[in-house]
């Protein structure tokens, strides 16, 4: 008689582990390359041991034929969750990769920690400058809060993916590149501008060694633009991670 009880807290247990796995593998900070995996796991059994007494009276008890499925599906809700905000950083990454190249760093890479792949040396000042601010809005805590919530949203065993689960999914990728157009906007202006006015000055006066001094002076103005609009990002920065927890619980109301 007491083998049902336990079995039904084991399962209820890895139910509530694998969705938190899936929000730890992907979500920005916490998916990071750079933290140990043994460090990810204590991360998830702790929260695992905290959740579980507010979530057990909704967790499933089905046999363990049919729980493939269902770690599946937590494992499928966790991703999502955690993809949905690290669409923010992929636009960052973005708009660091294309001022590379509009400003002369494209050949200068570095290793990026978070994914452990070289990187262009403005992806990787765009990517740590969000992390702080992540960090500073406590973003990673909205994502616990809403992984939490989540379970009462969208209880275990009760996910279904729809046509409209999926094109809201490839919307929400598909913003990566306006988010990123609007974070590298000021010194992309700017430094297309600098081209039309050296061009000019070029046609107009051939002997000017425009060839020499154009690089230096697209960067120093793109550097210049880009230090001025960092007391920016912080509100920006806000609202794109306001919308990417908004992109989630949409997400979650499509697979009810």
């Amino acid at each position: 008689m007491m083998e049902l009880p336990v079995q039904q807290i084991v399962l209820g247990f890895l139910t509530i582990t694998v969705r938190l796995s899936g929000l730890m593998l992907f979500a920005p900070f916490f998916g990071s390359a750079s933290v140990p995996p043994r460090i990810k796991a204590a991360i998830v059994v702790a929260l695992s041991l905290l959740l579980y007494p507010m979530l057990s009276a909704s967790l499933p008890t089905r046999e363990l034929s049919g729980w493939p499925v269902l770690v599946l599906g937590e494992l499928l809700i966790g991703a999502a969750l955690g993809i949905a905000t690290n669409l923010v950083f992929d636009a960052v990454q973005m708009a660091g990769q294309v001022l590379s190249i509009q400003m002369g760093y494209s050949l200068v890479n570095i290793l990026d920690p978070q994914t452990q792949v070289d990187s262009t040396v403005m992806a990787m000042f765009h990517q740590t400058i969000a992390l702080l601010i992540f960090l500073r809005l406590d973003v990673h805590l909205w994502l616990l809060h809403a992984i939490a919530r989540s379970f009462h949203v969208l209880p275990p065993g009760s996910m279904h993916i729809s046509a409209a689960f999926t094109i809201a999914l490839l919307r929400g990728a598909g913003s990566v590149f306006s988010l990123g157009l609007h974070l590298a906007a000021p010194v992309l202006s700017a430094t297309f501008l600098t081209d039309i006015i050296l061009g000019l000055l070029g046609r107009a006066s051939p002997q000017a060694p425009l060839m020499l001094l154009g690089p230096a002076i697209k960067s120093v103005l793109g550097l210049v633009v880009l230090f001025a609009t960092l007391r920016y990002w912080p509100s920006m920065l806000e609202r794109f991670f306001a919308g990417s927890m908004q992109l989630s619980e949409y997400l979650l109301q499509l697979v009810r």
